[in-house]
């Protein structure tokens, strides 16, 4: 994998992560416009040799100036306050589920259904197969239906912590005594990589995250088999 590959972002699995990446891409084309015109009025300023020593103001000049960082600021401020209330936004959640954090591993319930519990660990590397990856697989993956609406409830029992996925665009703290809320909603198969990004300890980067994205039908039997 090249450098630049890995300055991406990840492919987008939920549509709040969508929302995310184009703010991220408008943003970017208003920042990059601001530093070619600065970075041509810089060198033109540098390179030639107009000056007016009679020149004491500019009244209309110094009103575009003001006025044109403000609009560039609403530019960037409305989508941003849009996708902040998305995120926010909890839509009817059709399954809930708990995620505890714990120093250093994570234990999730389903109290929607029949009472199912389980501890996540990270693999150790001599139990991983070939077609896992280091120090991001885990002995039990949270298993979830897609395009179904999920509510997540998040806490600790000792320091904080976070629970982030970045390929769904969903980051909530784990603080003790204290339970936060997301929401997810995932629209296609697959496996998808998670860590804690809270500095909690000694062990902070060993508590992965991975979520089993599945269909509904085969969601219903993991549950009748568990």
């Amino acid at each position: 994998m090249s450098t630049w590959t890995t300055l991406n972002f990840q492919d987008a699995v939920s549509p709040i992560m969508e929302q995310l990446i184009m703010f991220h891409d408008h943003t970017m084309m208003i920042i990059l416009m601001i530093t070619m015109i600065v970075s041509y009025m810089m060198i033109s300023l540098m390179l030639n040799k107009f000056i007016n020593r009679l020149l004491l103001e500019g009244q209309f000049i110094e009103l575009v100036w003001t006025i044109l960082p403000a609009f560039m600021l609403i530019f960037i401020a409305l989508p941003s306050l849009k996708i902040l209330y998305l995120i926010e936004e909890i839509n009817k959640p059709m399954i809930s589920i708990k995620s505890i954090g714990h120093q250093w591993f994570w234990s999730y319930e389903y109290s929607d259904f029949k009472k199912i519990e389980f501890d996540s660990y990270m693999k150790p590397l001599n139990d991983l197969e070939n077609n896992e990856f280091r120090l991001l697989d885990v002995d039990n993956r949270i298993v979830l239906p897609f395009n179904i609406n999920t509510r997540i409830l998040v806490s600790s029992t000792d320091v904080i912590h976070s629970w982030t996925i970045p390929s769904m665009g969903i980051k909530i703290d784990a603080s003790p005594g204290r339970i936060n809320q997301g929401s997810l909603m995932i629209n296609r198969p697959g496996l998808f990589f998670g860590q804690c990004s809270e500095i909690c300890g000694a062990n902070h980067s060993f508590m992965p995250i991975v979520i089993e994205s599945i269909n509904l039908t085969s969601f219903i039997n993991w549950l009748n088999n568990y």
